[in-house]
C-alpha cells in the first residue's frame, strides 16, 4: 500500500434491537464477545493492524458503555497526533437532530475530513466479527482507479435480503446495487448465492465530499439506500471480494475468510461456538494479526476443581470443586460454585452461579446471581415466563442490577477490577 493519507469513520451507533436484551443498556458494538472482547474491538483491530490509525468512532444509542471501553482500551499514543481512536457523538452541525443514517453521520463530521485532508476515507461498520487486511482493499481501490470500493462477499440467497446486494463484472466493476431487496439478484456462477455488501467502504475524498453535499441538498441520509446508487450512474464503483483477503497467521483448520454478522441472538450465540475447540473455526490466538481489547489488570482464572471440557475462562474467574463446564465461555470475575453444571453457555462478567444450578444453552449477562439449584434452559415455555428465549432456543438472562461495589460477588470482602 502506498502512503495514502487515510482516515476512518467507524459507524458505532447501532441500536441492536434484534440483540435485545443484551442491548437494553448498551449499543450493539459494545456487546461483549468471547472471553474478553467487545464486538467493536474487531473492526478497530483490523484498522490498526492495517496501519490506519486516525479513527473516529461515531456513536449514538446508549453509548456510555462503549465510550468507557474505548477510553480504557484504545489509547494508542498521545505522542503521535495522527494516531488515535476517538469517540464522536452527534455534533448537530447540520441541524438539531441525531445521525439520520450512515451518510448523514459522516456529513455531520465533514469538518474532520477537511481538517485532515486525507486522500482516502474509510467508512466501516462496527457490528461484525472478522479479520481483514484493509490495506489489500486500498490497493484494489487504487489499482482499479475506483471512486468508491465496497467490500463484499457471497452469502446464501435467503439471507441476502438483510444486505445491500451487488451485481458486478469479472473485474469487480459494479453495474447494479440493491439495498436489502425483497428478491436479491443471484450470482451468475451460483444461483443459490448473492454478492452482499459488508457495509465497509473506501471513498476517494473528493468524490465523497461532493456526494455528501449533494446528499444533504437532496435530503438523502444513507450510503446504501441513497448515495451509492446515485454515484453508480456517474462514477467508478467497484466491489472488493473479501474472499480474496489474506491474513497472516491463519491456521489450516480455520475458515480462511471468516465474517459473521452477529445481529441476532442465535447468530451471536453460534459465533461463540466458532471460537471453541482445539481447532476452532475462528482462532482468537493469532500473534500475526491480534485482536486488541482492554488491558485488564486483574489476576488469572483460578480453578479449584471440577470438570472442564472445551471452555474459555476469563481473567479472575473462579471455578469451585464439583463444577462441570462444557462447551462454554466464562468471562472475567465470574464465580462458578460447587456442583454447578454449565452446558453450551455464555456467562458474562461479574456473574455468580450458585451451588447446584444447572444451565444449558444460556447467555447470562453481567452482574447476575443465578440462585442455588436453579434450572434454566430445559423448559422453553417456563423459561420464557422469566427471560427472553430466542427462536433457536437460547435463553437470555438480561443484565442484572447487583451493585458490584455494594455486594462482593466473589465472597472475599474485596472490590473487583470492574471497568
Amino acid at each position: 500500500m502506498q502512503n495514502d493519507r487515510i482516515i476512518a469513520f467507524v459507524m458505532a451507533g447501532g441500536q441492536g434491537s434484534r440483540l435485545q436484551p443484551l442491548t437494553t443498556g448498551r449499543s450493539k458494538p459494545s456487546v461483549p464477545f468471547g472471553s474478553r472482547y467487545r464486538i467493536v474491538d474487531f473492526v478497530l483491530s483490523n484498522l490498526v493492524n492495517s496501519q490506519i490509525q486516525t479513527i473516529y468512532l461515531l456513536v449514538q444509542y446508549k453509548s456510555q458503555s462503549l465510550i468507557e471501553h474505548v477510553r480504557k482500551a484504545w489509547t494508542i499514543s498521545p505522542l503521535l497526533q495522527n494516531q488515535f481512536v476517538t469517540v464522536v457523538p452527534p455534533q448537530m452541525m447540520t441541524g438539531e437532530h441525531w445521525f439520520q443514517g450512515t451518510a448523514d453521520a459522516v456529513n455531520q463530521n465533514i469538518n474532520l475530513i477537511e481538517e485532515h485532508r486525507p486522500s482516502l476515507v474509510a467508512v466501516f461498520g462496527a457490528d461484525h466479527i472478522y479479520r481483514m487486511d484493509i490495506r489489500q482493499m486500498v490497493d484494489f481501490h487504487r489499482d482499479r482507479k475506483a471512486d468508491v470500493s465496497i467490500a463484499a462477499l457471497p452469502v446464501p440467497l435467503r439471507e441476502a435480503t438483510e444486505f445491500g446486494v451487488i451485481a458486478a463484472d469479472a473485474d469487480g466493476r459494479i453495474r447494479a446495487f440493491e439495498e436489502k431487496p425483497a428478491h436479491p439478484t443471484p450470482l451468475a456462477s451460483d444461483p443459490s448465492m448473492a454478492f452482499a455488501s459488508m457495509g465497509n467502504y473506501i471513498f476517494s475524498t473528493e468524490v465523497l465530499m461532493k456526494a455528501l453535499k449533494e446528499a444533504q441538498e437532496a435530503g438523502e441520509t444513507d450510503f446504501g439506500q441513497h448515495v451509492l446508487p446515485r454515484l453508480l450512474r456517474t462514477h467508478r464503483l467497484f466491489a472488493y471480494d473479501f474472499a480474496t483477503n489474506e491474513i497472516p497467521g491463519v491456521q489450516p483448520y480455520e475458515t480462511r475468510v471468516y465474517w459473521r454478522d452477529v445481529g441476532n441472538l442465535d447468530a451471536y450465540f453460534d459465533a461463540h461456538l466458532d471460537v471453541l475447540g482445539a481447532e476452532p473455526t475462528f482462532d482468537m490466538f493469532n500473534p500475526d494479526w491480534p485482536i486488541y481489547s482492554s488491558g485488564y489488570q486483574g489476576p488469572v482464572a483460578r480453578v479449584l476443581g471440577g470438570y472442564i471440557e472445551n471452555a474459555l475462562l476469563g481473567a479472575a474467574t473462579m471455578v469451585h470443586k464439583g463444577a462441570t463446564i462444557k462447551n462454554s465461555i466464562i468471562r472475567r470475575e465470574a464465580v462458578i460454585e460447587e456442583d454447578v453444571v454449565l452446558e453450551d453457555c455464555i456467562i458474562m462478567d461479574y456473574v455468580r452461579v450458585c451451588r447446584g444450578a444447572h444451565l444449558r444453552r444460556c447467555i447470562v449477562d453481567r452482574h447476575n446471581i443465578i440462585e442455588a439449584g436453579d434450572r434454566i434452559g430445559f423448559d422453553s415455555d417456563k423459561d420464557s415466563q422469566r427471560f427472553d428465549v430466542s427462536p433457536g432456543g437460547i435463553t437470555v438472562i438480561p443484565q442484572g442490577r447487583v451493585s458490584y461495589f455494594a455486594r462482593d460477588i466473589r465472597g472475599s470482602g474485596r472490590r473487583g477490577y470492574s471497568e
